[in-house]
């Protein structure tokens, strides 16, 4: 059963025609052959979002679709799609083609490349760091498996290793495969040639032509100070070699860095939740704090509570721009003394007997204002 057009775009049935429109532009670029080589799904589903758009463009097909359904097109009612293919086009890239007017390396002529020299893919690699090394910076070795020229033709494909290439037997020199199924011409890049329209005449029988062999290469990645999750860094020419001497792709590394046991990161800022002893709190004194670049010393006022927090400056994450580092923020927590003998008991309770109201100020705000509820 015919899929209905409205819910192939993904628009009501009260759309206008500039939703049309962008609905079927971001659908035509997210199904094209172009970007989903053999893939017959997203050939079907090209060619189905293809006549949708081609009907409910079309003020008078719409207005017999909206009536009648696919029953309109029928035995060529309406002059559908049944009776001339996309309103004049015999394939629906032509639509696309007309739309997009050629833009995004997505017209015809695109697939049919005059230099049987193409660029290699880029690479991507996800790079595991701890917190040191991403505030320090560091040189990692990553182990890439690539495509890398090959030795014995120099990377051209050739067995005498010259660029000697011929027309293409499958595709005829086109670089495009065309096969027709009903009223849909369809076209594909050609396999053989991969849309070059050429191949090796005399192939090297160590790649087979390609120019290029799979290969584990080491590569020296410097990582800069101050990197975090997320962070994307490119390593120009690590990524495949091109075919038959074409271009060499990029290898692009994102960053990971893994949780720390001590720091907590918010973005150039540290921050520590550190335990601190009931006496130590109320009498105070020098508080020693671990940072990541040794440990640093703070002043720890008399009756410090818990959740106090004290700044130091200049401990955090250096900026990945080289504008400064960002702070060090150390949380108090201050640890009420538990598993107490006999004697340390008594000399609690007699400590507790000598402190008045003003000792403890948060303790009699809050009786004050619970007092009509304790009743």
């Amino acid at each position: 059963m015919a899929k209905d057009y409205y819910d192939v775009l993904g628009v009501d049935r009260q759309a206008d025609d500039a939703t049309i429109k962008k609905a079927y532009r971001k659908l035509a670029m997210k199904y094209h052959p172009d970007r989903n080589p053999d893939n017959k799904e997203a050939e079907e589903k090209f060619k189905e979002i293809g006549e949708a758009y081609e009907v409910l463009s079309d003020p008078d097909k719409r207005a017999a679709y909206d009536r009648m359904g696919h029953d309109a097109f029928k035995n060529g009612g309406a002059g559908g799609p049944g009776t001339g293919g996309f309103g004049g086009f015999s394939d629906p890239m032509d639509i696309f083609a007309q739309m997009f007017g050629g833009m995004g390396g997505f017209e015809r002529a695109s697939r049919h490349h005059a230099d049987p020299r193409q660029p290699g893919s880029d690479l991507r690699y996800d790079l595991d760091l701890t917190l040191e090394e991403a505030a320090h910076g560091c040189d990692k070795t990553l182990e890439i498996e690539r495509l890398v020229p090959c030795d014995a033709c120099k990377g051209t494909g050739s067995k005498d290793g010259t660029a000697g290439f011929k027309t293409c037997p499958t595709c005829q020199g086109s670089g495009v495969i065309t096969r027709q199924n009903g009223f849909f011409v369809q076209q594909s890049t050609c396999p053989t040639c991969r849309g070059a329209g050429q191949t090796i005449s005399n192939p090297c029988p160590k790649c087979r032509g390609e120019g290029r062999v799979h290969k584990d290469v080491p590569i020296t990645l410097h990582v800069p100070a101050g990197v975090d999750t997320g962070t994307k860094l490119r390593s120009s020419g690590n990524g495949d070699a091109g075919l038959h001497g074409g271009e060499t792709g990029d290898l692009y590394v994102f960053i990971e860095v893994k949780p720390h046991d001590i720091f907590a990161r918010e973005g150039k800022d540290l921050t520590c939740s550190m335990p601190v002893p009931f006496i130590d709190a109320a009498l105070g004194g020098v508080l020693t704090v671990p940072t990541l670049d040794g440990a640093s010393k703070l002043k720890l006022p008399a009756g410090t509570t818990s959740g106090t927090i004290f700044r130091v400056r200049g401990k955090g994450m250096p900026s990945l721009k080289g504008s400064g580092r960002g702070d060090l923020m150390v949380e108090v927590s201050v640890e009420t003394p538990s598993g107490l003998n006999s004697k340390q008991k008594q000399a609690l309770e007699d400590f507790g007997k000598t402190l008045s109201a003003s000792n403890q100020p948060e303790v009699q705000a809050f009786a004050k204002r619970a007092a009509k509820y304790m009743k």
